[in-house]
């Protein structure tokens, strides 16, 4: 039985919730409240699984609400049900709410997105992460980045193909974009994987008040900077290669996009673990390093679950595709994944592991699954995929020369 709090000054929204979802008494034990401020008192008294928040409210307002949520109970699901009216303050909430949905909301909409953020829940609770990673609102972003967003859209000319192609290089940027334009309260009705289209579609304004807010974007503060530009190349390198094996085994433009994004953010859970747990994770790193077992085996000792799974687990929800987040959680372990079919995992697995061989890491981290590979009918395609990892490191090192040579003239 799952727990869940609804939260609005409305009596007649809250008597249109309760007819709507009488369905779900036998699945979820619900409570209906009118008054923000009984939320904390309500928190004390039982565990929730999920809280479902209204934005504009007079007594104490959503995103006040989810603040002190977050402080109290990080583990709770936070979602954010607003009318688009309210779209303007409800970007205030962006770094405190998992979900968020507009007003009105169908019930399969509702059940949905509730459920999926319980059961998401529940992934990391044995493991005794659901709290650390919950708590999170927003990831830090590479500080060269991060001013660059910054001093774009300061711009009276800002371009959306600029600010695009900024975020499009960024992990933390990127997942949070997909996961605003994924959300229910935009209404798109179809899924986003293109960095481009999501930039296109919430526009200049939207971008520059996330910024701006602080609520979604914002630069790391640590010493431990080497490590974090590894992560974004090999993050970047992932992604350029992940997409042109898709474009090599389908047809299909979703996959080609759908790959891309799972490849940039395959390993968002280190960047989770680096985050929030920086000295153990610098541990379990430099363990790995020094030849003394695998990262994920490191990370399963120390924290009891992987970045996979981690980075699955925050990515699954904030609302990106089921196909994304398969490819987070497994793209290590490709043969646990029940579904053994071409998709953007085989793509990012192969990628993440080519990569590594190319630049000379061959064995780090990531293997190729060559039994894996073998059932989903890809592994007489390793040579060419050979190639493509080769000519794109080289690129990017090319890239990276002329940009060393530029600055230094500079």
């Amino acid at each position: 039985m799952r727990h869940i709090l609804f939260v609005d000054d409305e009596i007649k929204v809250l008597q249109g919730l309760t007819r709507m979802l009488r369905p779900m008494r036998n699945e979820w034990d619900m409570t209906f409240i009118d008054d923000p401020r009984k939320v904390l008192e309500l928190l004390e008294q039982r565990p929730y699984d999920a809280i479902v928040v209204d934005m504009k409210m007079p007594q104490m307002d959503g995103a006040e609400v989810l603040t002190k949520v977050r402080e109290l109970k990080p583990g709770i699901a936070r979602i954010v049900l607003s009318g688009h009216a309210e779209r303007e303050g409800s970007l205030r909430s962006v770094g405190l709410a998992h979900q968020f949905l507009a007003k009105p909301c169908d019930a399969d909409t509702l059940r949905a997105t509730v459920s999926r953020a319980c059961e998401l829940r529940g992934f990391l609770v044995d493991a005794g992460l659901a709290d650390t990673v919950c708590q999170l609102g927003k990831l830090p972003s590479l500080p060269k980045l991060y001013q660059a967003i910054t001093d774009e859209i300061a711009r009276e000319d800002a371009s959306l193909a600029r600010v695009a192609a900024i975020i499009g290089q960024d992990l933390s940027m990127t997942a949070k974009v997909l996961q605003l334009v994924n959300s229910a309260f935009f209404g798109l009705g179809r899924r986003v994987a293109d960095i481009d289209q999501a930039v296109s579609y919430l526009g200049v304004d939207v971008i520059r008040s996330l910024v701006a807010s602080h609520s979604a974007f914002s630069a790391f503060e640590t010493v431990d900077l080497d490590f974090f530009q590894q992560l974004w190349r090999h993050s970047s390198l992932t992604a350029a290669l992940a997409k042109a094996i898709a474009q090599l085994a389908s047809d299909d433009p979703i996959v080609h996009a759908e790959s891309f994004q799972a490849g940039m953010l395959h390993d968002i859970g280190a960047l989770v673990l680096a985050a929030r747990l920086p000295n153990e994770y610098r541990d379990a790193r430099r363990h790995a390093e020094s030849g003394k077992g695998s990262l994920a085996a490191r990370e399963l000792e120390v924290f009891g679950c992987d970045h996979g799974r981690i980075g699955a687990y925050l990515m699954g929800l904030w609302g990106l595709s089921d196909r994304i987040v398969e490819a987070i959680a497994y793209h290590d372990r490709p043969s646990a994944c029940s579904y053994q079919k071409i998709a953007p995992l085989t793509a990012v697995h192969a990628a993440s592991a080519l990569v590594l061989e190319a630049m000379g890491r061959e064995g780090f981290e990531t293997k190729l699954d060559l039994d894996y590979l073998e059932v989903v009918g890809c592994a007489g395609s390793l040579p060419k995929w050979r190639e493509e990892a080769a000519r794109i490191v080289a690129n990017t090192d090319d890239q990276d020369r002329d940009e060393q040579d530029g600055d230094e003239q500079d």
